[in-house]
């Protein structure tokens, strides 16, 4: 087998059925096999899928054993030269996956490598390349200062901007989404640390697969990540789930080196954490003092029938538009029954029109 596709998958079970159809087109001359680990849904995604996808292998937890645990159940099972972490909110385009092996096959020192991954706008993700949270790094992203000199190596490491985004480059973290990883390397590495229950684990990982001696690369293949489809960002479990997988990556690579540098990274984190958790109350108190809400620009959509459409073509029209805000992506499915956009998924009803409307 020279590929194993693992995907953990929590209620987005209408996206799961689309990266699963885009694999089918993406892994058409590839051997290869999908393993889906449900981690305790409760929008019926075991049944739902797994009669549409019979040659899928599903794995259904009876509880929410987290990100990590439950990846490393699927990849003990999985036999790929290969194996790709993938997540469901996510599309893939039809040579993405092809590229990626023929990479790793022609660079045996590579033990990752990360893709283009795009925003539902067709713009880059800042987050296909990143450079390894160290404590300098860090403080130059939540300080502002990579911000404001993206493209400066010093400054700007965190999301390595000063990169060319259309040629392979060594990185140093891959992000999760989309982290395709020599199977060898893993057996020495290995698995992903299930002290993560979720966020933080592709960093950790990324870093001891470099401390092994592998090398991490970017491809300028494209993939789109709808972006936590699953996770309400302004809860108090996202962010407290969210910045302690920073303390836990620090504590265990960097704390021991210097106690008084952990204490100061330490408080930072929780300054943040707080920062992030009570802005929405922040907001919230601004409105009752009578401060206007800002309005959000009306959105704009660009459909397609994602049952004829290729992956790639939405990709590429996404990507060649030259207006800000873009208009983001809409895909309709007669065979799905639905129409999914970024936040929201809606029946189809053919009786509307077989285009959907562009303009919210």
């Amino acid at each position: 087998m020279k590929l194993s596709i693992v995907i953990v998958s929590y209620n987005v079970k209408y996206h799961l059925e689309q990266c699963l159809r885009s694999l089918r087109r993406a892994t058409a001359l590839l051997e290869s096999e999908v393993w889906v680990v449900d981690n305790a849904s409760t929008d019926d995604s075991y049944r739902y899928l797994w009669s549409r996808f019979p040659d899928v292998h599903f794995i259904a937890n009876t509880e929410n054993v987290g990100f990590s645990r439950a990846n490393n159940q699927a990849i003990r099972r999985s036999t790929g030269e290969y194996v790709l972490l993938l997540n469901p909110d996510t599309l893939v385009a039809e040579d993405t996956l092809t590229g990626c092996v023929r990479f790793l096959d022609e660079h045996p020192e590579v033990g990752a490598t990360g893709v283009k991954m795009l925003n539902a706008d067709g713009t880059f993700a800042l987050e296909s390349r990143r450079g390894l949270p160290t404590p300098f790094t860090s403080f130059c992203k939540m300080s502002g200062l990579g911000k404001l000199f993206p493209r400066s190596r010093i400054f700007g490491r965190y999301y390595m901007q000063y990169l060319d985004r259309e040629s392979p480059a060594p990185i140093e973290v891959i992000s999760g989404a989309f982290s395709m990883i020599r199977r060898r390397a893993l057996d020495e590495v290995g698995l992903l640390d299930e002290d993560f229950f979720m966020y933080g684990e592709d960093v950790d990982l990324s870093y001891r697969l470099l401390k092994g001696g592998w090398k991490n690369y970017y491809l300028p293949l494209p993939i789109m990540h709808y972006k936590g489809e699953s996770t309400v960002k302004s809860s108090y479990r996202y962010v407290s789930v969210f910045y302690n997988a920073m303390l836990i990556f620090y504590n265990k690579h960097y704390s021991r080196r210097n106690r008084l540098l952990g204490y100061i990274v330490r408080t930072a984190v929780y300054v943040r954490a707080l920062m992030d958790m009570y802005g929405p109350v922040w907001d919230k108190v601004r409105r009752t003092l009578g401060f206007p809400k800002p309005k959000p620009s009306p959105v704009k959509y660009m459909s397609f029938d994602f049952d004829t459409t290729p992956v790639s073509r939405m990709f590429a029209d996404l990507e060649a538009q030259d207006c800000d805000p873009g208009a983001v992506l809409r895909t309709y499915s007669a065979k799905a029954g639905v129409v999914i956009m970024p936040g929201e998924v809606v029946p189809y009803d053919p009786s509307q029109t077989d285009n959907p409307a562009d303009d919210a």
